[in-house]
């Protein structure tokens, strides 16, 4: 009834090492990763202001009333 685990085909690869090892995912890892191009200049400015807050309270996801921070922060309001 013992199984053996076969780990030579699966690779872990810790993301908070400093260093990445070879073969590892490199980059950021964003919500909104490359769709920066096709929006308004509008959408745009909001897009990069998001990743700005995102990056400076390092956070991969946001909630809705941390948008609404970024929103009114840009100057729009109800």
């Amino acid at each position: 009834m013992s199984q053996v685990m076969d780990s030579s085909t699966d690779t872990f690869f810790d993301r908070r090492s400093p260093t990445p090892a070879v073969g590892a995912p490199t980059g950021e890892r964003r919500q909104f990763a490359n769709s920066h191009e096709e929006l308004s200049p509008e959408a745009r400015e909001l897009a990069h202001a998001i990743d700005g807050y995102k990056l400076r309270h390092r956070r991969r996801f946001i909630t809705y009333e941390e948008m609404l921070s970024v929103i009114t922060s840009l100057g729009y309001h109800k």
